[in-house]
């Protein structure tokens, strides 16, 4: 029996290789829903058509014409005068989204960017559906609220590294974990100092050695807040203590992540850097997609080279951490005002050291706060976090401009 897939994002990157992965499967898998920015009305059709999609969705209600009109167009191609194709459903607007994530299926895929996939992911969960979570933003920022909602086997991570973290802990028992080591490219800074990152462009940071990503994942990695953000993932998916959880730099991306246990065992997964492998996994989890990825090349000679971190030239993990270990709405103030510094960086209203900086002293700025100390975990008070944090990051922003 084929599994009903919503795919959230479908014109991201994570979107475009899940369908890529379904294309590939179509006995095992079928689109019921798409949605997406609004961003690209023409291949967000084009998707919708490809796949007989019955319902669209874009979350900017000013794209629904345009997104209207190239669902006709595309059909009109494709056949849709002889009746060989139909035009799907459309809904626009911030909550268009969360409705897909409610619609009967049996996975969605969250291939959102950023804390818009919060609401998403929580509509997903509680809809009782399998959530294959390639947004770890949301995760992250909701915290409690989201790992409470979430029944078991509910949530299957997408990020390759988390992937790898549940596959090698999968079969073994918890308390046997002696600590999670998450592997960082290094980005296209790898062995930089400090002073050296102070000229970087976006074109730079866009350059990733060895992943094919979106813009903002991209920069994140250029200045490893995406490996932060990884390590507070791993510690709420798995209930291992940040004390438990360390970053190898690992520059061939070969080596997803690891899993060391008692008895002084390391379990780890690898292969080359494809997303189609964990994307095919969380969709089909806990089965394998056959041929989803090539697989190592093991007749060829080849070296695997680990690095520790340089947390003064890269000081977002440690940041992250002291994010993470906070609690609260910590993660969510980090990840707000990161948002905000990275569109800065690409709009040339910040330099790339900036972005970190500013980011660190939003999140001090919060944890020193007494009432943000005091505060109980909610959806509301999440989201005020994330607008204040917002709010304080580009007066930051400004001020460092000056």
């Amino acid at each position: 029996m084929r599994k009903r897939v919503a795919v959230l994002g479908s014109t991201g990157s994570i979107g475009t290789q899940a369908l890529e992965v379904i294309a590939a499967n179509p006995d095992r898998f079928e689109v019921v829903a798409l949605a997406a920015g609004g961003a690209n009305p023409r291949l967000l059709a084009e998707q919708a058509i490809a796949f007989d999609v019955p319902l669209v969705a874009v979350a900017r209600a000013s794209a629904a014409e345009d997104v209207q009109l190239a669902l006709y167009a595309e059909a009109q191609r494709k056949g849709y005068a002889h009746g060989d194709h139909r035009v799907p459903r459309l809904l626009a607007g911030p909550d268009a989204a969360s409705e897909v994530a409610r619609t009967p299926c049996d996975v969605v895929l969250n291939g959102m960017t950023g804390a818009v996939g919060l609401l998403p992911t929580l509509a997903a969960l509680e809809a009782g559906t399998t959530l294959a979570l390639a947004n770890k933003e949301s995760l992250i920022i909701g915290g409690s609220l989201v790992i409470d909602a979430a029944k078991p086997g509910q949530l299957v991570p997408v990020d390759s590294e988390h992937s790898a973290l549940a596959q090698a802990m999968r079969g073994e028992r918890r308390e046997d974990v002696r600590r999670l080591v998450v592997t960082a490219s290094g980005g296209p800074f790898r062995g930089r100092t400090r002073a050296e990152l102070a000229d970087v462009t976006p074109e730079q940071a866009m350059a990733h050695p060895t992943w094919d990503m979106g813009p903002v994942i991209t920069i994140n990695s250029a200045t490893l807040v995406n490996k932060g953000l990884e390590v507070i993932e791993a510690h709420l998916l798995f209930d291992i203590g940040f004390d438990r959880i360390e970053v190898v730099v690992h520059p061939p991306s070969i080596v997803h992540s690891m899993v060391e246990f008692v008895d002084g065992a390391t379990m780890l997964q690898s292969s080359p850097p494809d997303m189609k492998l964990p994307i095919a996994l969380g969709l089909a989890w806990p089965e394998r997609v056959p041929d989803a990825a090539a697989g190592c090349d093991w007749t060829q000679p080849a070296t695997w080279e680990f690095f520790p971190l340089d947390d003064v030239a890269f000081p977002a993990v440690s940041l992250a951490r002291r994010a993470g270990t906070f609690g609260r709405t910590g993660p969510a103030v980090f990840n707000a005002a990161n948002e905000v510094c990275v569109d800065a960086f690409v709009d040339g209203h910040l330099d790339f050291l900036g972005i970190v900086d500013t980011v660190g002293a939003v999140l001090e700025e919060h944890v020193s706060d007494a009432d943000a100390a005091r505060q109980e975990m909610s959806l509301d008070g999440v989201l005020g976090a994330d607008t204040w944090a917002r709010q304080r990051a580009a007066e930051l922003v400004e001020r460092r401009a000056r």
